[in-house]
């Protein structure tokens, strides 16, 4: 038995499903998941000392690699100070500043610790700014696990939530309303059957957690314009493209300004971090200065902070990490397209710059119920044989490869051979 295997057999007996949080585990792989013991560029070593290259990038936030150095030496530094105060510090400001002054669609932003806490603050200060209560969401686009966020999929259009988690209230989202990602008629339908009691549409500005599904030309254009046709906010859930796309993120790569908008992990270089922010009139409603309530002990963590500076400072003056970025997509996810096409398979590969994911179905992802068409078995030994030639992804076929600064062209070339000997 191995080292993971072993610590999965006594993770199970005191962890729900082994895992602290579900897609870590490998169920629909039906192998043990791998322990990590530590990761540096595009590497990640389990504690057999197995060493991959990863795909994953702890969901995305280590774009620069693992272990960045810079990222490093200052958490270092800034734990020789103290984990945590309570209480207000300095870097809490300069962060603010540092995005608020770069980003042109947020006047002002405030720090949480998840991407989760990220939306449902910027739902609530919706609703507080518009005086409205209704949601639109799109099935298959994820927010965290709020409970207002945790509505059914379903088919087609729906105009009440159901909740998709046993433990949530039928009343936690009924004010949610689910739309087709792509499809703007859609979304028209639920805002004028709402009766002008919609608060916000929030999406996904590419969808990241059905696999990748590029937003359709004019889709988001479509949303900017039907928001303010119908007096309702647009919310960018920028958890997966923020800094990541460019460092504007999804509203400066596509040139859509959204009203709020939600980022995760990558402000904090993979701390636990979350942010949400916008315009100053609608930030403005947020406590202790408006009469929205959100607070949190750890916001702004000063460690956080540290690390999160460090990686956008670094972004910033490196810019032409998103056309390398871009260039490296291209490589990889076209030249496992073109593998895939020269056999013959009927599979789909969607990308867009470093986010990219290969569909297990002939037909053309677009939305949720395309992307559920993907033979998941197929998928299933495909990770499997990948992970066996050293090459670490994301154990779902509704999950997103990432990529970093750290992949070379030749580990891409490494890993494009491992898609060739898989599919032979």
């Amino acid at each position: 038995m191995s080292l993971s295997e072993n610590l999965f057999e006594r993770a199970v007996k005191r962890i729900p499903g082994g895992v602290n949080s579900p897609v870590r585990a490998y169920g629909a792989i039906g192998i043990a998941p791998r322990f990590i013991d530590h990761a540096d560029g595009c590497y990640i070593y389990d504690v057999d000392g197995n060493k991959y290259i990863d795909y994953i990038d702890s969901w995305g936030p280590m774009i620069l690699g693992h272990n960045f150095p810079a990222i490093r030496e200052s958490v270092i530094k800034a734990s020789e100070k103290g984990l945590s105060f309570g209480c207000a510090t300095a870097v809490e400001v300069e962060m603010a500043e540092f995005i608020c002054e770069r980003i042109p669609h947020i006047d002002m932003i405030r720090m949480v610790n998840s991407g989760t806490e990220a939306v449902m603050s910027a739902i609530r200060a919706a609703r507080g700014f518009t005086g409205k209560n209704k949601i639109i969401k799109f099935a298959g686009c994820y927010h965290g696990h709020s409970d207002a966020m945790l509505v059914s999929a379903g088919s087609g259009v729906m105009t009440s939530g159901v909740p998709d988690s046993a433990g949530v209230p039928k009343g936690c989202t009924e004010d949610t309303m689910t739309a087709v990602y792509n499809d703007l008629e859609s979304v028209r339908a639920l805002l004028e059957s709402s009766q002008g009691e919609t608060a916000a549409v929030i999406v996904e500005a590419v969808g990241a957690n059905m696999g990748v599904v590029p937003p359709k030309k004019g889709f988001l254009e479509g949303l900017r314009g039907l928001c303010d046709e119908f007096g309702a906010l647009l919310i960018f859930d920028e958890v997966i493209t923020g800094f990541r796309l460019a460092f504007g993120g999804a509203a400066q790569y596509f040139g859509v300004k959204p009203d709020l908008v939600t980022y995760g992990k990558i402000i904090g270089a993979g701390m636990p971090v979350g942010a949400y922010g916008g315009r100053k009139e609608i930030m403005e409603m947020i406590s202790p200065v408006g009469n929205v309530y959100q607070a949190g002990t750890l916001s702004g963590n000063p460690i956080a902070m540290a690390a999160g500076l460090t990686q956008l400072k670094y972004l910033y003056d490196h810019q032409e990490i998103y056309t390398e970025l871009e260039k490296k997509g291209e490589k990889l996810y076209k030249g496992i397209e073109k593998i895939v096409k020269d056999r013959g398979l009927p599979y789909h590969l969607n990308h867009i710059a470093s986010l990219g994911s290969l569909f297990f179905t002939g037909e053309e992802v677009v939305d949720y119920s395309s992307a559920k068409t993907a033979d998941t078995a197929a998928f299933s030994e495909y990770f499997k044989g990948m992970l066996a030639q050293g090459i670490h992804m994301a154990p779902s076929q509704f999950e997103a490869m990432f990529l970093s600064a750290a992949h070379t062209d030749e580990v891409i070339d490494v890993t494009l051979d491992a898609v060739k000997k898989y599919f032979e």
